[in-house]
């Protein structure tokens, strides 16, 4: 299924009186702060976020799925789904592929079907965490970090072949996470882990193309409940150091204990120059993979503060970051859930963007702490809706996405193609 320009501008219709309406008087506000509004629409109109090639079918608990039907039985159809997204919002340019669920059979054929839909290849995602049914050592114990130098070898030359697959695809970066660690006292010794995992990584990274970059993720436990190898964003930073510059810590949203300051951390990796990206989530009590902004849409526009900050007094120190979702969907339309999340994503943007600078530092130099608090809560209760709504209207989205999705009964038309029993590869 396709969702034609046509379809999208019929639907617009109905609406373009109310948006320019509705866009006018929040630019008439904005311009007597001193807002660029049109600025700020181009810039949300400019930003892309990868949805991963896991992401299209239902998501899981950890204890099981529930098919919603029409799910993708293939990598093309995984990248036709993207196009619906992308056609909707004009926000999901990019795919992010994991291997070995979604290896290209043909790279040529795949990367013309996504040049069709207006998508590139974001990160590339390597997966040491299960066994596959060809390998001949067990993760069981770990994988880069194993004390069984076999397995390491193993581990490292997937890396390898998953990068060779983005070369492939046009992909520059290299996504890395692990599972290893302990779910015991004495099971493993964490010196030793944490070296074969730094020199595991240095191998992969000396394979790294010279355009490419490698991004560390971590976490704190999962599926390891006594240690995890890569546990915080310091040992991803201690990591990424000790592979060199084309190396940077990745930052999933739900990957943290609860209550952790995230925005510090984001400020402290782009002080660094060494914040590679982003996996967006929610969380309520742990990693619990929910939809972007469901639970926290404060704290996500404060990281996004830090983000802005970082990306307009940056200079060239930190590069620009890869986006990308990271959500389950296990009792929602997986194409919704997508939406949704990408709406959230661009709200927290978009009102970071209305952020004082100026007078929020003024502030902080007084020590006006009530000043400063109201600074960026005016920023976060302005709703902005009307100028995310225009970046898609200019770049011929839909004004509402999930409403033209219903419309055109999008899940209703890939369940008549594809069947109700289908279910996504690596689910």
């Amino acid at each position: 299924m396709k969702i034609t320009t046509d379809q999208i501008q019929d639907f617009n219709q109905k609406e373009k009186a109310d948006q320019a309406e509705a866009f006018g008087f929040l630019k008439l506000s904005l311009d007597k702060k001193g807002i660029d509004a049109e600025d700020i629409v181009e810039k949300l109109a400019d930003f892309q976020v990868a949805i991963p090639s896991w992401a299209l079918g239902s998501g899981g608990t950890r204890f099981g799925r529930f098919s919603i039907g029409g799910e993708p039985t293939n990598l093309e159809q995984k990248i036709d789904d993207i196009g619906l997204l992308h056609a909707l919002t004009q926000t999901a340019g990019a795919v992010s592929l994991h291997i070995p669920w979604d290896i290209p059979g043909d790279a040529g054929a795949i990367k013309d079907l996504a040049d069709s839909h207006g998508i590139v290849f974001d990160a590339v995602n390597s997966n040491t965490f299960q066994d596959q049914a060809v390998q001949a050592q067990t993760y069981k114990y770990g994988s880069l970090a194993d004390r069984q130098r076999a397995v390491r070898e193993q581990a490292v030359a997937h890396n390898v072949e998953v990068i060779r697959y983005g070369e492939a695809l046009g992909s520059r970066s290299l996504t890395v996470w692990l599972a290893d660690g302990a779910s015991f006292p004495g099971q493993n010794n964490f010196r030793k882990s944490l070296q074969n995992t730094q020199r595991s990584l240095q191998e992969i990274y000396a394979e790294l193309p010279a355009d490419w970059r490698m991004f560390i993720e971590y976490k704190p436990y999962e599926p390891s409940f006594y240690s995890t190898v890569i546990q915080d964003w310091g040992t991803s930073l201690l990591l990424a150091e000790g592979c060199g510059e084309k190396a940077f810590c990745l930052v999933d949203l739900g990957h943290h204990l609860p209550n952790t300051n995230i925005e510090q951390i984001v400020a402290t990796l782009m002080m660094k120059g060494k914040l590679g990206g982003f996996h967006f989530n929610d969380s309520k009590y742990g990693d619990d993979d929910l939809t972007v902004g469901s639970i926290k849409p404060y704290q996500l526009f404060l990281i996004f503060n830090e983000l802005v900050y970082g990306m307009n007094h940056n200079d060239a120190l930190n590069p620009p970051l890869a986006w990308m979702i990271d959500a389950s969907h296990n009792i929602k339309d997986p194409l919704e859930d997508l939406i949704q999340s990408l709406e959230a994503i661009q709200l927290a943007y978009a009102q970071a963007l209305l952020v004082n600078t100026p007078a929020l530092e003024a502030a902080q130099a007084h020590n006006d702490v009530v000043l400063g608090q109201e600074l960026l809560q005016d920023a976060y209760r302005t709703d902005v809706r009307p100028l995310i709504r225009e970046a898609r209207l200019r770049r011929n989205g839909a004004l509402d996405p999930i409403a033209l999705y219903r419309q055109l009964s999008v899940r209703e038309n890939l369940i008549k193609e594809r069947g109700l029993k289908t279910v996504a590869t690596g689910l």
